[in-house]
């Protein structure tokens, strides 16, 4: 258990030096047992410790010395809803926030696109922060899919482990980034249906399982 929630700090801190955050915006957590370690609200990361870590159930009921992190509900909605997720990221990183504050989709300008599951990557409808109307949209933009934008906010990810779940929002900042340069000198050319169809199949095997 100690063990884990390292690993979730660990992975908290390596947000910033990746690109990702900036001060105690975004979240993380990870699955444990019937519940989840998130990190807690309004905390720097880099004086965390593992007695920082709440504990939370699917009800919403948590247990230690902080609070969770005002955005739990999309994170346990995540784990309700999703068995094969065993951590949930989200954060304010520039690029992602950019697309988001347009409430673009990205479409399939790339074919890692189909890393998140998709021919697209989706842009969440907008509702307040740490909202269950939030959530609801978010997990609609999540179907099927390992990734979203949220309008006017920022990126979500879900992973088997913690470790996924950083290299899925790297990977999704870092597409963003490349979508909104693309954009700077016309308009991108889309990959067809059947084009996504024949990379998503050889994406089914993609990776060390």
């Amino acid at each position: 258990m100690a063990d884990l929630r390292a690993a979730l700090i660990a992975t908290a801190r390596a947000m910033q030096p990746a690109g990702l955050n900036k001060g105690t915006s975004g979240n993380v957590s990870v699955r444990h047992g019937s519940g989840f370690y998130i990190t807690p609200t309004g905390m720097p990361y880099d004086g965390l410790q593992a007695d920082d870590m709440p504990l939370m159930q699917l009800d919403g009921s948590h247990a230690g010395r902080r609070k969770p992190s005002s955005e739990w509900r999309f994170h346990r909605d995540l784990y309700a809803s999703r068995p094969e997720v065993g951590a949930v990221l989200h954060a304010h990183s520039p690029f992602a926030v950019s697309l988001a504050c347009l409430r673009l989709d990205i479409p399939p300008f790339h074919y890692m696109i189909a890393r998140f599951g998709g021919d697209s990557i989706r842009c969440a409808e907008y509702s307040i922060f740490g909202s269950e109307l939030l959530s609801t949209a978010a997990m609609a933009a999540m179907a099927g899919r390992q990734g979203c934008l949220l309008a006017n906010h920022g990126l979500l990810v879900a992973g088997r482990d913690l470790d996924e779940a950083l290299s899925l929002a790297i990977e999704l900042e870092e597409l963003c980034e490349q979508y909104w340069r693309a954009c700077q000198l016309g308009r991108p050319v889309l990959l067809s249906e059947t084009e996504m169809a024949a990379v998503l199949e050889k994406f089914a095997g993609y990776g060390q399982q």
